[in-house]
């Protein structure tokens, strides 16, 4: 008796290699160019938008497309660490994984709401990685608390106007 999971259920179409190779090049180039930095009122200045492929990847292609994007967002972020907390990486890399995952099922089951797929893809990104830091010591409870509170409010802002946009726009040249 096999009591292995198919190989169908792991195979990417072109379609699907595709776009996660074209979202984690988007995810890159935001990190590069600093474009997926969006100035905010808070301590740390800005909100990221860098999870927000992985996000579009998952809803748009399933939840192995959105964990390669998530993937290619947390090897960028290792690679590209000048924070001690994102050169660890189970803390840069582990969290991305299920950005995209957990989209993709709150997108699927709760009413294809790209607004509830946003907040839930944004606070797995906040949840995770601060939540890491917090279990591997980079950070006391009561700061990732803090932290998540200031800085992830406005991520889960601004996921939820580019997501519903984008997801709107994709759906109108049918994807």
């Amino acid at each position: 008796m096999n009591n292995s999971l198919p190989a169908s259920r792991f195979r990417l179409t072109i379609r699907q290699m595709t776009i996660a190779g074209m979202l984690g090049a988007i995810a890159i180039i935001l990190g590069v160019t600093r474009l997926g930095f969006i100035p905010v009122p808070t301590p740390a200045g800005h909100a990221t938008i860098m999870h927000i492929p992985a996000i579009l990847g998952g809803i748009i292609e399933g939840p192995l497309v959105g964990a390669i994007v998530g993937l290619i967002f947390g090897i960028y972020s290792f690679l590209n660490a000048t924070n001690p907390i994102f050169a660890d990486p189970l803390i840069a890399i582990l969290p991305r994984l299920f950005i995209g995952v957990t989209a993709y099922y709150s997108y699927q089951y709760l009413r294809k709401s790209s607004v509830i797929a946003a907040v839930v893809g944004t606070l797995t990104n906040t949840i995770g990685v601060l939540g890491l830091a917090t279990l591997r010591g980079y950070l006391p409870l009561k700061a990732s608390i803090t932290i998540a509170w200031v800085h992830g409010t406005p991520e889960v802002v601004v996921a939820i106007l580019l997501v519903v946009l984008l997801v709107k726009a994709l759906k109108r040249i049918g994807y």
